[in-house]
């Protein structure tokens, strides 16, 4: 088992001259890199961007819905990675109601995961093919309010690694928790990234 180095690559303005920082989590087999380039189809041309690099190129071994100690120790310290970096975008000046966080798949697993074991009012996330990660959920983990943060998450019905059932069950408990949640489920879609997703990122979450 592995735990993850704190490695970032950064991009777009400086953060004392960026109207928010966006965090980016690539998937399992990907590169930080990789998200880097999805940003520039993004709204955040006056955003700071962050990605952090999963060692191994995977922020976990086994499925999300593996058991959570099955994953460990990769999870925790994944999880520590973002919290690291949300520390470090606080002390670069950018507060966290103007953070804004991205993954696919995997990272869109993480960053659900994160949020949600950290909820507070973030500047809004995007998770493109994801759902909160473990056999069953441990409610216990998720506290706090988004107070009303705009979350998008999107999946393709079916998909072969994410379940609409937990893609469901993520929405209710981030609903509950006062996230402004819009789920799109996309019959027959792939394991990817389409146009219509990024573009419905662009006007449900960056469009401030």
């Amino acid at each position: 088992m592995y735990t993850h180095e704190y490695k970032i690559i950064t991009a777009g303005v400086k953060p004392q001259e960026a109207k928010g920082a966006l965090i980016l989590l690539h998937g399992r087999g990907s590169t930080a890199h990789n998200m880097v380039g999805l940003a520039n189809e993004l709204d955040v041309a006056d955003f700071a961007i962050y990605a952090p690099q999963a060692t191994n190129h995977s922020w976990y071994p086994y499925s999300f819905l593996a058991p959570v100690q099955d994953n460990e120790p990769a999870l925790s310290s994944a999880l520590g990675v973002i919290t690291q970096l949300v520390k470090q975008i606080e002390a670069d000046g950018i507060p966290t109601d103007r953070i804004y966080f991205m993954g696919f798949s995997q990272g869109a697993c993480l960053t659900l995961e994160y949020i949600t074991r950290n909820a507070q009012q973030y500047g809004g996330a995007v998770a493109f093919t994801g759902g909160l990660i473990g056999e069953e959920l441990n409610l216990a983990n998720y506290t706090g309010s988004f107070k009303a943060t705009p979350v998008l998450i999107t999946t393709g019905d079916p998909d072969p690694h994410v379940p609409v059932s937990r893609v469901q069950q993520s929405v209710k408990q981030l609903t509950a928790m006062d996230a402004n949640v819009i789920l799109k489920i996309y019959k027959g879609r792939p394991h990817t990234i389409t146009q219509e997703e990024i573009d419905l990122a662009n006007q449900l979450v960056f469009d401030k």
